[in-house]
């Protein structure tokens, strides 16, 4: 599933990413990389998504969040 499906307090893995030269840099230079655990702070239509992962908490716009594909996990 792309992590814009994900809602609020879900945490997932990342599994895979997908998009061209400049999303990859940009996402692997924030610590989104595959194996990577997320949890979802903000998931509102139309506005940015908020992660955190890492110790960091991340804004990503919808495009970037369709390329990066996850599994959920409990709690």
């Amino acid at each position: 599933m792309s992590l814009s499906e994900l809602g609020k307090d879900s945490r997932a893995v990342v599994e895979k990413l997908t998009g061209d030269e400049r999303f990859m840099s940009r996402i692997t230079s924030i610590g989104l990389t595959p194996g990577c655990s997320i949890r979802v702070i903000r998931n509102d239509k139309n506005r940015p998504m908020l992660i955190y992962s890492r110790d960091t908490l991340i804004a990503l716009n919808r495009k970037e969040c369709m390329g990066i594909e996850v599994t959920e996990v409990a709690g």
